[in-house]
């Protein structure tokens, strides 16, 4: 009975070990290097295609500047097709602030860094998940 009970608590030990080991996802980690200066902060948000400019992000943080420098990381980040934004919130009011006209009035800018006049196109800002971390650069 000992045999059994101490096999059981090895087995359910070495089970416990390898599903800690093995990590959910890849991490990206996006970092911007050109933020005009270090009033308020940058907000990040990871999407799909299905949620790119019309939902909330899958996954959203935001975090301060330093030396005109924003990083952040996103974990756990399953395999897929995905983009990425992010927009200098220099107000501190947890939105992108825009004119009457409807032209932001906050710096912002999304993965690959293409900008063209209008919103920013899923087309121009998706980008493959693999097997690999990641290191992105936004720049603003």
């Amino acid at each position: 009975m000992k045999t059994l009970v101490l096999l059981s608590s090895l087995l359910i030990s070495t089970l416990i070990s390898q599903a800690q080991e093995k990590p959910e996802g890849i991490t990206i980690t996006v970092t911007v290097p050109n933020v005009s200066n270090s009033e308020g902060a940058v907000h990040f948000g990871l999407y799909n295609e299905s949620t790119f400019m019309k939902a909330a992000p899958i996954q959203g943080t935001h975090t301060t500047i330093k030396d005109g420098v924003a990083t952040i990381t996103f974990k756990n980040v399953p395999e897929g097709i995905f983009a990425i934004s992010c927009y200098h919130d220099k107000n501190g009011n947890n939105r992108m602030d825009f004119e009457d006209n409807g032209r932001p009035i906050e710096s912002y800018g999304i993965s690959n860094n293409t900008m063209s006049y209008g919103p920013p196109t899923w087309e121009a800002a998706k980008f493959v998940v693999g097997t690999e971390d990641l290191d992105l650069s936004i720049r603003m």
